[in-house]
Parts: C-alpha cells; structure tokens; sequence
C-alpha cells in the first residue's frame, strides 16, 4: 500500500531507496512454560543464539571500513565483553532450568535485572552503560525469534538506503558520516536541531518531525525523500516513481550547474568582495570545503572529538587533530571554536543532563568550571596555530565576567606553552560567537575586546523568541525573519564595522540562499555556512547589487506583519 508522511524538510533533493530501520526499541519476547524434556533442547537453543551473536558482532568488527572512527572498534569490544559476562551467557540457562520458562523470556529477565541494578550506581557513566546490556541482549533476543540483528556495516550498498529513525542524536549523525546513506527520516527533530545541520553538511536529502515513520514504515519499503518539500511517499506507485525520477535527475543536473561557480570571484554586482566560508565537524569534511572553493574554515566544531567515546582526548589528540585540518587548507584561516557540548550535544563522560539543557551548562559555561578539560584543549589548539592562520572561537558569551576569565585562561595556556618551550601564534586571534540577546545587545563592548565576532543565528533565534530549537512542537514559531531576530543581527554587525572588527554569521541563515539578499543588505560580508550550501549562497551574491538592496531591506527590518515581511523578501530576491 502507497501512502505519503509529511514533516519537516531539512535537507534538500530527492533521495530514491529502500528503507534501513534503525532500532533501538526492545524486541517484544512471549513467555511460555516447557516440560522438562524439552529444557536441553531449550539450553541448546540459547547457547547457539550467544554464539550466532557472537560471530555477527566479530565478523562486524572485522569488517570495519578503513576510515570509520576508532570509537567504532571499541563499541564492539565492549559488546563483545558484555556478550561474554555470565551475567548474560549463564545466568538465563539458570532460569530455565529452574523455572522451565523459554529462553526468551529467561534472558530478557536477566536484562530487566541488570538494568535495575545499573539505574542504583551513582556514576553518571557507568549507569550510561545500561544501554550497551540492552543492545547486546537485543541482539540475542533477535537471533532467538530469528530476526537478526543489522547494523549499518551489514548494509548491502549496491542499492541505495535509506536510514529511519525515530531519533539520531549529533554523534549518531557523526557516526553515520562514515557509512553511506541516500537518506535520512526521523520522527522527531526540529530544521535547526545539531542534527539537522548535520544532515545538511552530508548533502544528503532528509526530513524529520515526521512523528509515526518510524512505526509505519517497515524494513525494504521502497521510499521516496523529497527533502525540500518534507515529503516521504512510501510503497510509491509507478507513475509517482517516474514522476520522482525526473525531479531528482533534475536536481542533480542543477546541482552539478553549480559547480561551474566554484572558481568564480565571490563579489556582487557592484564590486564588493564577499568571503564565503564553511562550517565543519572532522577533518574527513576538509574535502568537501575544497570542493566548494570555501575561502577557509570559519567554524570548526571541535565538540565532535569528544563524542562516540567514553574518555577525553588527550591534548596531543586534539593537537594532531586541528593541525591535520590546519594544514590541509595551505594557509587558508581556519576557525576553531571551543567545546560547545551540552544541550544536544551530550558526551557520556559528561555532566548530568539538566532540566532545560539549552539553559544550563554548555558551551563556555562548561569549560569554565572545568578548567583542566579547557586549559588542555586551549594548548592544542595554541599548539596548532604554527601550522598556519588559525583563529580562536568562544561559543556563547553571555557577560564581561566570562570574557575576562576566558581571556586569562588563553593567557595561562601561552604561558605554560612557553615554560615548555613549544611554539605556537602569539598573534592568534580571539573572537566570539553572539548567541545570546544579551551578548549582541553588548556587542559593541565584545568587539573593543575581541579580534571578530561571529553570529551564531541558530541559538540566537532559539534565545530571542524563547523557542527550542530541537522540538518539532514549536517548529512553526522558529522565525529568522522575526524584526528583533533582524535588528540583533544588524546591532552586532555595525558595533563591529564601528569597532573595525569583522563580523560575520555562521548559523543557518548564512546557508539559505533565500536570506542571502537580506543578509548584505544588513551589512554582512562574511557568511559561514556548510560546504554543500555555499555554491548556491554564491549564486545569489554574483546576481546582487548592494545599492538596490539597502532600501528594501530596511522596510523588511521595521515590517512587524509577516505576511508583509514574505511579500518584501520576494521583492528583495526578484
């Protein structure tokens, strides 16, 4: 039966595969009594499901592709240890003999037990751990119901996948940058959620806020993603599928048009140069930057090193981490920005989750009450800095408190570089990222005391309209157009010409080519955005004129009607 479900779109094209369920729920088990005769048969059947498992999860660590991350390796090991606790390859035979219950149902006992038992350590860490028993058991009990187990390695690429979801966290998505997918749908997830912005970096269609696809689509459905419009049309008929065919032919053909830009100057009409930056998360994305003809790395998210892992990197880690990046560009500037974890970006190694994360303890707030976690990863990057023109990023600066002891402990970070005699830029610039009302309305004092400033549009828009940014609830409310979203993002950026700093904006909104006239008209000359969204960018710069745009958009940035504020958009990019 064909039938459509409709979300939010967040990355565009059109993707044409068959559907990969990524399940994390638990297998459903019957209970059922057996005569005594029948326990040996019982005992045997177990014992062949804990050896089946094994071999599935040794054949996949054997198999691991060559440039998946090493975190992947240990994932296994674990899985394999846990596979071989008497906890779980023991302990349910003991059920059945005593209680002459199914192997089923004897370890999915064992499995409750265990989690009790794991929810009374204090340890935020070790009580993470819960969910690995509960992925290994889930493996068991799917050889035993005889329906294996299929990780993304299992995955036949010889036809096109794609991944559904009811959820993927940030460093799901990390993960998945190493395995090949048409596609991505999720149930939950809002256009602007970490996640998102990831799916984007891919260049891979994907819709979320879908809320039921993870329970109505089965593995191997034929499904068609239109990532633009937030479509998903499962089962599609043969006309629909022709139908698609040519959109997404097309889509590729006008893709690949683009291209043809990449050595173009990045100016308007007028003359006036524009830089085009990219955003990345690895060093494996480096690729994709040359392929646009970024002029360099205005944001390195360098939270991705500490996720899909149980133990911090250490400084020489990190260190050969940013000079590989570093070095890759030949001298182009490469933006990093410190750890920005929290709210959805969460390392199992990390401080308990708060009642509103958003609100809590990320991002520079973090690294200030953990010193030795910041001082460490300030010397990699310190260290990195001999390798060519790298910049220093502060994420969400709220007050001049923060400044100061930020600043002090980048003092400290020179400081013991020198008293070990190792080199790095003593000249190294320090900006900041504007992500809180409050830090633009204090723009101009950020400015006098930093070398650039730059607009993370995202969190910005989340803080001034009071909107989570990862709930698909609210996802109507989230407005990039909204007049005091505009006029926070035009304060930032004249108290930075006036200060003489550069300014530019990393968030979304510097990837949506439908906001790139509206952003030069606000005085924006460096856009930061992810590699497959700066071709199009591009596009819309080479076909504007400064002096036509001033007018309209400050009509737009006083309009307090919305259905005004669409019809002068559409004037402004006519």
């Amino acid at each position: 039966m064909s039938f459509s479900l409709h979300g939010i779109g967040v990355s565009g094209g059109i993707a044409i595969g068959y559907a990969h369920i990524a399940s994390h729920a638990r297998v459903e088990v019957p209970q059922y009594m057996l005569d005594h005769k029948y326990i040996p048969d019982e005992l045997a059947r177990f014992d062949e499901a804990i050896l089946f498992t094994r071999a599935e999860l040794e054949t996949l660590r054997n198999n691991i592709p060559a440039n998946a991350p090493a975190e992947l390796s240990a994932f296994l090991d674990m899985h394999l240890m846990f596979l071989g606790d008497s906890m779980i390859a023991e302990e349910p035979k003991r059920l059945i003999r005593e209680t002459q219950c199914n192997a089923e149902w004897a370890l999915a006992q064992q499995m409750e037990a265990l989690v009790a038992r794991f929810e009374e350590i204090d340890d935020a860490y070790l009580r993470s751990r819960q969910e690995d028993v509960v992925q290994v058991v889930q493996r068991v009990l799917k050889s035993l119901t005889g329906h294996p187990s299929h990780l993304p390695l299992d995955i036949d690429f010889d036809i096109e996948r794609i991944l559904v979801a009811h959820e993927l966290s940030p460093a799901d998505m990390a993960l998945f940058k190493t395995v090949h997918f048409a596609a991505f749908v999720t149930d939950l997830g809002g256009s602007t959620s970490h996640t998102a912005i990831l799916a984007r970096s891919m260049a891979i269609p994907s819709v979320m806020a879908l809320h039921n696809a993870r329970g109505l689509i089965r593995d191997h459905d034929l499904l068609i993603v239109d990532g633009r419009d937030g479509v998903v049309i499962v089962n599609p008929d043969e006309s629909v599928l022709t139908e698609y065919r040519l959109r997404q032919n097309q889509w590729l053909i006008d893709t690949d048009k683009l291209k043809r830009l990449k050595t173009s100057k990045s100016a308007t009409l007028d003359g006036t140069p524009i830089e085009l930056m990219a955003n990345i998360e690895l060093l494996q994305d480096v690729d994709a930057v040359k392929t646009a003809g970024a002029h360099g790395i205005g944001l390195f998210r360098s939270e991705f090193l500490f996720l899909n892992r149980s133990d911090l990197p250490t400084e020489d880690e990190q260190y050969a981490s940013y000079r590989a990046v570093t070095e890759a560009l030949d001298g182009k500037p490469v933006t990093i920005r410190t750890l920005d974890l929290g709210a959805d970006k969460q390392a199992p190694w990390g401080h308990t989750v708060a009642d509103n994360p958003a609100l809590g303890l990320r991002a520079i707030r973090l690294c200030l009450v953990e010193p030795g976690l910041f001082h460490t990863q300030l010397r990699a990057i310190l260290r990195a800095s001999q390798h060519g023109q790298v910049r220093m990023l502060i994420p969400m600066l709220a007050n001049f408190i923060e400044l100061r002891q930020t600043l002090q402990h980048i003092d400290n970070a020179k400081a013991s570089l020198r008293k070990d005699g190792l080199k790095f830029d003593e000249g190294i610039q320090v900006g900041g990222m504007i992500e809180v009302p409050a830090a633009a309305l204090s723009a101009a004092f950020f400015a006098d005391h930093l070398d650039f400033l730059s607009i993370g549009t995202n969190d910005l828009i989340q803080y001034t309209l009071a909107i989570d940014r990862a709930d698909d609830s609210v996802a109507h409310l989230y407005d990039p157009l909204h007049p005091a979203v505009l006029q926070l993002v035009q304060h930032t950026i004249r108290a930075g010409q006036k200060a003489g700093k550069p300014v530019s904006v990393c968030g979304e909104m510097a990837g949506e080519p439908l906001l790139t006239r509206l952003l030069l008209g606000l005085g924006l000359r460096t856009f930061s955005m992810q590699p497959a969204s700066l071709l199009q960018v591009k596009q819309q710069i080479l076909r504007s004129h400064l002096d036509e745009l001033a007018p309209i958009t400050q009509r737009l940035l006083k309009n307090t009607d919305p259905e005004k504020t669409i019809t002068l958009l559409g004037r402004l990019n006519s």
